[in-house]
């Protein structure tokens, strides 16, 4: 079932989230309604506040960068109570995008690589390195988690600059193609 995504300009997604714990209520189909709302949005990365819920989860579906990268085929990974514990000093600039922002995309620098704690859907924990592409993209769910949007880490200038689109978003004056919550 596809869930409705959360527009930048809703509280929940300015919130700290809670840890998660194994008896989470309708976990499962919490995690295979995400994975659906992201892949019929076009997204790559879905993070719990972005379904409007203050807990520790966000997964990520890399499988529409394989044609770029054949490592991603079927590259689906959940991540539960998640905490980065290191970054890397090298950083890079790339755009990104977001499904709670539509219709924006920025420039954001973010570390080349990251060490990352977490637990997946059956509540194993591990601890990994990512690096790149990957990396990048659990930097920006991970900030989702700590109640940011990547809008957030762009320049004071370009953040004034795209000011207005931002605010058309919170006031529901841009649609988005999936279904969403202003």
């Amino acid at each position: 079932m596809q869930l409705p995504i959360y527009l930048y300009g809703n509280q929940v997604l300015r919130k700290t989230t809670q840890p998660l714990t194994s008896d989470y209520p309708g976990l499962n189909d919490l995690l295979a309604n995400m994975y659906e709302t992201m892949a019929n949005a076009d997204g790559v990365g879905l993070a719990a506040p972005q379904v409007g819920l203050s807990i520790r989860l966000f997964v990520i579906d890399l499988t529409p960068m394989a044609e770029d990268d054949a490592s991603y085929a079927n590259y689906k990974k959940t991540f539960i109570n998640p905490a980065i514990i290191s970054f890397s000093e090298d950083t890079c600039s790339l755009e990104e995008g977001c499904l709670s922002v539509p219709d924006v995309h920025e420039n954001v620098t973010r570390s080349n690589s990251i060490r990352i704690r977490y637990q997946d859907e059956h509540f194993v924990s591990h601890e990994e390195t990512y690096e790149g592409y990957e990396a990048r993209v659990i930097q920006h769910e991970y900030d989702h988690l700590e109640g940011k949007v990547f809008t957030d880490r762009v320049s004071p200038i370009r953040r004034q600059l795209i000011k207005s689109r931002l605010t058309g978003i919170a006031k529901g004056k841009i649609i988005p193609r999936y279904a969403f919550r202003s």
